[in-house]
């Protein structure tokens, strides 16, 4: 069918790798994309094991290619279920990706999220730029994206900063504002949420592969102080270790306020009924925080990226949260007072930052100013080299790109 004639198509890759926030931050621009032009269809690639457990709009589909896992001790990728090399994997990935995009023939690929669609905050300057060396990050930036969108404010991080870039890449970057999140429409609510009585501190640590250490610190600080005012809602998130989840569950079970649960994909109906949270710093819930105005106590982790604890650190140098540094040693009253303190906070709302909350709404009129004005390049199909030596996860991502933006 002849372009001018059809509907419009994006497509959007979500990298994958470890926990809920990529799939999460991409089924939220997906959603927003439909709901705003429904003869829009966008087709997500995703390596997600749990991307069919969440709900979309009419109007998106998804591909799911084989997964991949980043060791939290050293940074490097490995297959994440299938018993072969990671090089295996990540040709399986590339191939997929390939034919995808060449039957679908998008109007416009986003890819999330390096070396396109770059999150607020990478890793420390020093050490993304010696990773990006390596990668090959820049040249890609500069000649195989027309857009790099920043979901974030340069208030909270400058994901470039300090990493020498051609005036090109800085031109042709943009800042939305964080992504504001809803409740979803049609999902149960967690029967958790019924059976604790009056407020509740809702504890999450995301996909919950690396999140064991802030559980243990919460239940330790239950464990440790009688008195802290309020019961709590741990959900674990479904990567969590199962022998992990059941010792939490026994220590759990000792106390008639708090509730456990391994998986929600209503998490925001806890959050919104919540009168606070207690999470990691991740990107997904760092924007469900301030969308559903939360006191919040972030304990960010340090390995094997710096990310969270630099958009903790700013975010609670604006006085949107408060931060507890695990690395100073998890001593269980420390956690206690946090808790009890936590009411006393002022809300996120209460901070005036400009164009906090304003990510959807200029990523759907960039997305528009694409799909109106498409750019053809900047590289065709038949201009790719052909498949060599295995290359990163990230770059992958940027060579299957080159089709079309």
């Amino acid at each position: 069918m002849p372009v001018s004639t059809r509907s419009k198509r994006v497509l959007l890759y979500s990298h994958d790798s470890f926990g809920l926030g990529h799939v999460s931050r991409c089924r939220t621009i997906a959603n927003a994309i439909v709901e705003a032009d429904p003869a829009v269809s966008v087709l997500i690639v995703s390596g997600s094991p749990i991307i069919g457990s969440y709900e979309f709009r009419s109007g998106i589909d998804f591909v799911r290619i084989p997964g991949v896992v980043k060791q939290i001790d050293t940074g490097e990728y490995d297959s994440a279920n299938l018993r072969v090399g990671v090089e295996h994997t990540l040709e399986m990935r590339k191939r997929i990706i390939r034919d995808t995009a060449d039957i679908y023939r998008p109007d416009l690929f986003i890819v999330d999220k390096e070396p396109l669609g770059l999150r607020d905050v990478m890793d420390d300057p020093a050490m993304l730029a010696v990773e990006w060396e390596r990668k090959h990050v820049v040249p890609a930036l500069s000649d195989l994206y027309d857009e790099i969108w920043i979901y974030g404010l340069p208030q909270i991080n400058k994901p470039m900063a300090g990493i020498e870039m051609p005036p090109s890449v800085r031109h042709k970057s943009v800042y939305t504002g964080y992504l504001r999140r809803e409740v979803p429409l049609h999902t149960d609510t967690p029967h958790e949420m019924e059976e604790i009585e009056g407020p509740f501190i809702l504890v999450t640590p995301g996909g919950g592969g690396d999140g064991v250490d802030l559980v243990d610190w919460v239940l330790a600080a239950y464990e440790t102080d009688p008195h802290i005012p309020y019961g709590a809602v741990i959900v674990f998130g479904p990567f969590m270790s199962a022998t992990a989840r059941e010792a939490f569950k026994e220590r759990a079970a000792k106390f008639r306020n708090i509730r456990t649960l391994t998986f929600t994909n209503n998490l925001g109906a806890l959050m919104q009924r919540a009168a606070g949270v207690v999470a990691m710093g991740g990107y997904n819930t760092f924007c469900e925080i301030l969308s559903f105005d939360k006191k919040a106590i972030i304990v960010p982790r340090t390995r094997p990226r710096l990310e969270q604890f630099i958009r903790t650190r700013a975010a609670r140098n604006l006085g949107l949260l408060e931060m507890l540094n695990a690395e100073y040693g998890r001593n269980p009253n420390a956690m206690a007072t946090a808790l009890r303190q936590l009411t006393q906070q002022g809300l996120p709302s209460e901070v005036v930052v400009p164009g906090l909350l304003d990510g959807i709404g200029n990523v759907l009129r960039l997305v528009n100013k694409q799909l109106v004005h498409p750019h053809r390049g900047p590289a065709p199909l038949d201009a790719i080299e052909p498949i060599g030596q295995p290359a990163e996860p990230d770059d992958r991502a940027a060579q299957s790109a080159r089709f079309r933006t």
